[in-house]
């Protein structure tokens, strides 16, 4: 793929389908895109337009514009962007904390999202910045971002479908379980009626699902942290807004930092300690699967070392 044209060669397992079923069942193409394509001359069968009933066979070439008209980006900024993966398809970036992924008011421009325009600009790419998931402003962490709306909606699929699998690190105030042990948060989540950010864990809400599992604990350390404190590893089965704050809040163990939901103020800590530790996903393109890790902030690996010498 070329950042405009994805090129696919049929395999054994689809000789004999239409072209039209190739183009649903195995590129994902909509409806919607089939007709644009046609209309535009965005499909081609070994070189040639073709009929969408026509059958295909091993070893033919299908080839789809994917980007058919340039993409209007937000104005770039520069801005030091650390890459852990990038191709013509996706790219993975270590957001830092601090940082709003994209722009949520007119006149805003000091967004990751305008980072990475800049950063594409640079490589003489034009191209709408969208990212596949959120993070909050304060969390830090992988950030998976589509090349274009097509890849884009491949993902989202898989996003829906929890075939993108997430996974944070976190340090929660208390014990949610001994060392080793694992466990599950289910409550669903709803907005807060009583402030304009802040969600709870609420009957009515949408469904949520928070895994976790304990991987060390640490005692209480006077001027450091006050009560007992806990790293886990939480893997999301949903993406609800401030999920993992709003479960381990409810439950008792809210993350350090965290002022939102109950957490303690941390010295050397000015945010919730959360990060986006790796992200898994299949490649849109070549189905390969694939998994990226962003190492731990500057902020978060100083408090551990104060733990772990305690």
């Amino acid at each position: 793929m070329d950042g405009k044209w994805l090129e696919y060669e049929v395999d054994e397992a689809c000789a004999g389908m239409t072209l039209e079923s190739l183009l649903r069942k195995r590129l994902m193409v909509s409806g919607r895109m089939l007709q644009r394509l046609t209309r535009k001359n965005g499909l081609f069968l070994n070189k040639k337009r073709p009929f969408l009933q026509r059958k295909v066979k091993a070893g033919d070439r299908v080839k789809v514009l994917i980007a058919d008209e340039a993409e209007t980006s937000l104005d770039p900024v520069p801005m030091d962007i650390s890459v852990l993966y990038e191709d013509d398809a996706v790219l993975v970036v270590n957001k830092p904390a601090g940082i709003v992924v994209h722009p949520v008011r007119e006149g805003q421009n000091d967004t990751l999202a305008h980072g990475i325009a800049y950063y594409w600009q640079a490589k003489g790419k034009a191209r709408a910045i969208r990212p596949v998931h959120r993070l909050d402003k304060d969390t830090s962490g992988a950030l998976l971002v589509a090349g274009n709306s097509f890849v884009h909606s491949l993902l989202d699929k898989q996003l829906r479908e929890h075939k993108i699998r997430r996974t944070y690190l976190a340090l929660v105030s208390g014990y949610p379980g001994g060392q080793g042990e694992t466990g599950t948060f289910s409550e669903p989540i709803a907005r807060d009626p009583h402030h304009p950010i802040r969600r709870r864990a609420d009957a009515g809400g949408d469904p949520a699902v928070t895994h976790y599992r304990v991987l060390e604990k640490f005692v209480a350390f006077p001027g450091i942290a006050e009560h007992a404190v806990s790293l886990v590893e939480v893997e999301l089965a949903t993406g609800r807004t401030h999920q993992i704050r709003v479960h381990f809040s409810h439950h008792g163990f809210p993350l350090l930092g965290d002022t939102l939901y109950g957490g303690p103020r941390i010295k050397g800590l000015a945010r919730q300690a959360l990060h986006a530790h790796r992200i898994e996903f299949c490649h849109p393109v070549t189905g390969e699967r694939q998994g990226y890790t962003a190492p731990l902030p500057e902020d978060v690996e100083r408090l551990l070392k104060r733990f772990r010498q305690m």
